[in-house]
């Protein structure tokens, strides 16, 4: 029985050391001030030494499949975030980097311990079939959700084109649940769209832009940057961005956009964490081209996350564009993927966002300068007029019915803010 305990207890150890590293084990231990880790180890290296001992399946009981099951839950109880990623989950994570995938082109979140949309992306099965940001998924394909993990939902959302899947989701607006059956399809992801001129019997005698971005991926910036080039041909003196349902994407990505926007080596965003050494500056690339300093407003709502709110933060906190619309989600966290020696990796949540203004981005959200809100009609109005497929003749009448609070209140802004640069201009010009 000794042996069995003490080859049970040296067995844990060396995988609680590869997993988290000697520092972190010797850290926890002096930070707990009820007991020593080492005591806490061993009540671990009891339970599965007796698991091991006295469980009726064998089955269930080598060494690795309670490891990963304790590597689950001790990951998945420190925040959403934050999982265990078994070989093949690693694996499929690092294949999430690719411009496609099989899947209901969902974005989701844990939120309160809910499994909700942050946003649908467009032209995906889960964008034609009306599904919100802010839908609660209860369950998928009859499996509910409660104390479920987020990657296990992802696994779950994700796979095959063509596979059917059934989700049962409450809508807080409405307070209704109903069933979606969707069926998977390769989602590809446009970042930059609908650029144009703003039609003048809304703008007056100004010439405004107006572009949308979807998500920030390794192209964006790019593309943002040609399409601001031709608005500009056009005759463009103020812009509005639209990161409405923006879901975020990569962090290097969002850093170039802003620095399209913001002199070369400014500082847009920052993380900290529990060390010093894990605080990081993220800068606008020294060699890159900004554009003129014309005005902008960003249109934003509780679907912007992750790299929208980096953006919304960094122009609002460097007093570069006004924000217009709705508080942002609230995902500005930093996942740190560790690789681990048997192919398996841990996704650990190391520090957290900040804007340049010392604000934390990470469940407090980016706080617009005007608030404008939408109805639910309004807003399901604003998701169809995004829909690549034509609209019924129901649907176009509904449509032109709706107005867009948050766009008028962002024409309104830019307006005001142009008058008064006019105004400015004419008094310097006037001889005193």
């Amino acid at each position: 029985m000794k042996r069995k305990l003490l080859f049970g207890f040296l067995a844990l150890f060396i995988i609680f050391n590869l997993a988290v590293g000697w520092k972190v084990l010797v850290s926890t231990a002096s930070a707990d001030s009820d007991d020593a880790g080492y005591e806490n180890l061993t009540v671990f290296t009891r339970a599965l030494q007796l698991i091991r001992q006295d469980y009726v399946d064998p089955n269930k009981i080598s060494y690795k499949d309670l490891t990963y099951s304790a590597l689950h839950g001790m990951l998945s109880a420190l925040d959403p975030h934050s999982q265990f990623m078994e070989p093949s989950d690693y694996r499929g994570m690092r294949d999430e980097t690719r411009s496609e995938f099989g899947g209901l082109g969902i974005v989701v979140s844990t939120k309160d311990g809910v499994l909700t949309v942050i946003s649908p992306t467009e032209d995906s099965p889960g964008f034609r079939a009306g599904i919100l940001p802010g839908d609660q998924i209860l369950r998928i394909n009859g499996k509910t959700t409660e104390k479920m993990s987020l990657q296990d939902a992802i696994d779950l959302l994700r796979g095959e084109p063509g596979q059917k899947v059934t989700l049962t989701i409450y809508r807080p607006s409405s307070k209704q649940t109903r069933d979606y059956t969707l069926q998977r399809e390769l989602i590809k992801v446009a970042s930059v769209k609908d650029a144009k001129m703003l039609d003048q019997t809304l703008t007056g005698n100004f010439k405004l832009g107006y572009v949308r971005i979807t998500q920030f991926n390794e192209p964006t910036a790019q593309e943002l940057d040609r399409k601001l080039n031709e608005l500009r041909t056009q005759g463009m003196q103020a812009l509005i961005i639209d990161l409405r349902y923006n879901p975020g994407g990569l962090l290097t990505s969002a850093v170039d956009v802003c620095g399209l926007f913001l002199p070369p080596k400014t500082m847009v965003v920052y993380t900290e964490g529990r060390d010093a050494s894990q605080r990081r500056e993220y800068f606008t690339d020294k060699n890159a081209k900004q554009h003129e300093n014309f005005p902008i407003v960003l249109l934003v709502n509780n679907g912007s996350a992750s790299g929208a709110e980096i953006v919304a933060g960094a122009l609002k906190d460097l007093n570069r564009a006004i924000l217009v619309g709705e508080t942002t989600f609230g995902k500005g966290s930093v996942q740190s993927v560790i690789q681990l020696p048997d192919g398996s990796a841990l996704r650990l949540t190391t520090a957290k966002y900040y804007t340049p203004g010392k604000q934390v981005i990470h469940e407090k959200g980016v706080t617009p300068n005007i608030r404008a809100s939408l109805t639910s009609d309004q807003e399901r109005a604003l998701l169809l007029q995004r829909r690549d497929a034509p609209l019924s003749s129901d649907e176009q009448k509904f449509v032109s019915e709706q107005k867009d609070p948050q766009l008028d209140r962002a024409v309104d802004a830019l307006k005001s803010v142009m008058i008064y640069n006019q105004n400015e201009k004419q008094s310097q010009e006037t001889p005193q």
